[in-house]
């Protein structure tokens, strides 16, 4: 695979997702009739809740406004001094239309604004941006009508557990990728960013963030010692970038934000085994994951043994968007309402088209938890494991005192395998013990009949 040429970015990669932000706010009209732009200032910032200013200086980071809220005298302009301190770039328009160009880090613009007759609110235009909290209330003073929360804990549309997929239906494959080339192999791959609509649960379809156009994105394969060149695209919309938990980098460097229309190479050695979790590392992160932008990589451990049926498990969380063309409402991930919990990416895909395996086989399911905030518990119904691995580690193995496990566990980013036959011609459900999240989705069966 040939090369793309990169393109530097200079915005490091912001890894700490802004978990506590809910403020937001419901718009009602306007009197906005004009929008100047005048050069960069240092005004200072004059905001009152109780008195109405003409001029406020207003700090975008990543992923907030700051301050949340100014009052405004009613029937006059303001003049808003707008600065981008965050690593992202930001915009800030009055009911989502007028207001500055998107900012790029430490840059500023002046604009005036206004007169405002009703309160009202600004945000930032960029995609999940607003839904995160990046608004700004704009309060007329002496009314009574203020702007208030839009944050909302709307379910969504619900998914129905019993539906059947349609009959041209297919589901992942879900055998591991094969690695035949030796320890030490430069492996080139190119990840690109499609933002797209997924169908996730039969006659559900939902706008996601992928890698190479799905959920989860690809699944990638090597041995330690094997370097990586992984050239990222951005076709989307808004930033994105990649964080491969395998590899030991400068996260401001190698994990950059990479600009809509531009692309990078992150390159790292595998120095650890194990399946470790990739996933975009844009604020907020928490979006990004939950928009699908998520995926897996493993690492062999030295010396694995050869087995008759190896596969991967990718479990995850869905969010139902109010609007399926849209963004999840942050408020939803926040607070870990999620709609359904999936193995590779679609509800009961494995239930309805059962894995076909043979009896007396060695099975290998080597399971990840992308999460992004549920935990897992995998378990095979009528087996015993006698090999788990989790973490880079060997927690059982066949012996002479005959131990086996019943359950791999994993918080969310952690991942690991098991092993184990199916000793009777029959059908194995498969499922996450954690039973309220099997019965919305997470459930599957081996076919050894």
């Amino acid at each position: 695979m040939s090369e793309t040429k990169v393109q530097r970015e200079t915005t490091p990669t912001f890894l700490v997702a802004v978990l506590g932000l809910c403020a937001a706010i419901l718009a009602f009209g306007i009197g906005l009739v004009a929008i100047t732009h005048t050069s960069k200032t240092d005004a200072g910032t004059v905001v009152s809740a109780d008195v109405g200013v003409t001029d406020a200086k207003i700090e975008l980071a990543d992923i907030s406004i700051s301050p949340k809220a100014i009052t405004v005298p009613k029937g006059e302009k303001i003049t808003l001094h707008v600065h981008n301190k965050g690593t992202l770039e930001h915009d800030l328009r009055v009911n989502g239309t007028d207001g500055t160009k998107l900012l790029k880090h430490d840059e500023t613009e002046t604009i005036t604004v206004g007169p405002f007759d009703t309160s009202t609110q600004a945000w930032c235009t960029v995609a999940g941006h607003k839904a995160a909290g990046m608004l700004l209330d704009i309060n007329v003073a002496g009314s009574t009508q203020a702007a208030s929360s839009s944050a909302s804990t709307a379910a969504g549309p619900s998914i129905d557990m019993s539906a059947v997929p349609p009959d041209n239906f297919k589901a992942r494959d879900p055998n591991a990728p094969t690695d035949p080339a030796p320890a030490g192999t430069v492996h080139k791959i190119t990840l690109t960013v499609e933002e797209k609509p997924i169908t996730i649960a039969p006659g559900v379809t939902q706008l996601m963030w992928t890698y190479n156009g799905t959920v989860p994105g690809p699944i990638l394969r090597g041995k330690v010692g094997d370097t990586f060149e992984i050239t990222l695209v951005n076709h989307g919309t808004t930033a994105h970038s990649i964080d491969l938990h395998a590899s030991k980098v400068a996260p401001n460097i190698t994990m950059r934000v990479l600009q809509p229309g531009h692309s990078y190479v992150y390159k790292f050695t595998a120095d650890h085994s194990g399946i470790f979790m990739y996933h975009c590392g844009t604020p907020p992160v928490l979006e990004h994951i939950s928009m699908g932008m998520y995926g897996t990589i493993i690492i062999d451990p030295p010396n694995l043994p050869p087995v008759d049926h190896e596969y991967v498990i990718v479990q995850s969380e869905l969010y139902r968007a109010a609007d399926p063309t849209q963004p999840v409402d942050y408020n939803k991930l926040l607070n870990a309402q999620y709609d359904a919990v999936v193995f590779n990416g679609y509800v009961n895909q494995y239930a309805d088209q059962p894995i076909n395996v043979g009896a007396n086989q060695k099975i290998r399911v080597w399971v990840m938890n992308d999460g992004p905030s549920d935990i897992s518990s995998f378990h095979v119904i009528g087996t015993i494991f006698d090999t788990v691995y989790k973490e880079g580690a060997y927690l059982l193995q066949p012996s002479a005192t005959a131990g086996g496990g019943q359950a791999l566990d994993l918080a969310p980013a952690q991942g690991g395998f098991v092993e184990f036959t199916l000793a009777v011609p029959g059908k194995y459900t498969f499922v996450t013990h954690k039973f309220n999240d099997a019965v919305r989705g997470a459930a599957g069966v081996f076919d050894a009949s």
